[in-house]
């Protein structure tokens, strides 16, 4: 009895546990789950589909299956074919797209919850709208100056395809353009020209200033050397005045007094260098002082 009833509970808790194990599902906090019953979408208490948040849930066993569905941003990377521009020349764009889930149930019921599913949709909705893009544009737009506004339309052109398949577009963004051979060195070389003549109008621009910048320098130093002169003149000219009525003072005072002097700076200056010679009759005015002392030692 005691070996039946012992087998009735192992079978009994075996049970429990295949239960318990079947009838609980976790939803973790970066997922989102639905019930499927009987091959139909469990409904919620106001008339929409059950969505079960992160946390523990029950489910009856066997009937219901879970369907759980990340939301955390997906990454699809593109490369995608040969694009033609409006010169009809072909290009080739490596961009990346980045989505999550935005509406369970829509996400369900138009990609059946395949993410590989979506990233085919996905890829087709912005090649296409790639395509429409380069081919308004040239390829020196495409691949320096209208970048951003290329990104700006695929993301909204990939925006507006993303509602119907029940997600959001993060991000669209272009990694890299490549070219064919026989377009790239034409490419470069129009893009060279077009830098070289920016570079051109810049340093013709800089000279005209340096020019400008150098005419008003020297017009500055100019006046400012004239304005020198001027003030030199004039201190030389009030010096030269104060000196001439120094000596004419000098003069006033004592006549034979300051015509010795002059004479004898006169001397000075004359027999400054030994080997300096003057020729002049010795009744010269130039040695009158010297005669008029030869006079007197002869009195």
């Amino acid at each position: 009895m005691n070996t039946k009833h012992s087998r009735l509970i192992g079978v009994i808790a075996v049970v429990l546990i295949l239960l318990a194990t079947t009838s609980l599902y976790t939803v973790r906090v970066d997922q989102k789950a639905m019930i499927q019953r009987l091959g139909a979408l469990k409904g919620a208490k106001d008339g929409s589909t059950y969505i079960a948040e992160a946390g523990l849930h029950v489910k009856w066993p066997v009937i219901e299956h879970v369907l759980i569905f990340s939301t955390r941003l997906q990454n699809l990377d593109i490369k995608s074919s040969p694009i033609v521009t409006v010169e009809k020349k072909r290009v080739i764009a490596d961009y990346f797209v980045k989505w999550r889930i935005r509406n369970v149930p829509q996400f369900y019921k138009t990609t059946g919850g395949s993410i590989q599913s979506t990233d085919q949709l996905l890829e087709q909705q912005l090649n296409d709208a790639l395509r429409a893009e380069f081919g308004r544009r040239t390829i020196n737009e495409v691949v320096s100056d209208d970048r951003a506004s290329i990104m700006q339309a695929l993301n909204q052109k990939a925006n507006e395809g993303a509602k119907k398949l029940g997600i959001d577009v993060v991000d669209v963004r272009i990694k890299g353009i490549d070219l064919p051979p026989e377009v790239s060195g034409s490419v470069f070389a129009r893009m060279r020209a077009e830098r070289e003549k920016v570079a051109t109008e810049l340093r013709a621009k800089g000279h005209a200033e340096g020019e400008t910048i150098r005419a008003k320098a020297d017009e500055q130093a100019t006046v400012i050397v004239a304005t020198a002169r001027k003030e030199a003149n004039d201190i030389r000219a009030e010096g030269d005045g104060r000196a001439a009525k120094v000596y004419a003072d000098a003069y006033t005072q004592d006549e034979s007094f300051y015509g010795l002097y002059r004479s004898l700076e006169a001397y000075r200056r004359t027999f400054s260098n030994p080997k300096d010679i003057i020729v002049v009759t010795p009744q010269s005015q130039f040695f009158d002082y010297f005669n008029q002392s030869s006079k007197s030692t002869a009195k």
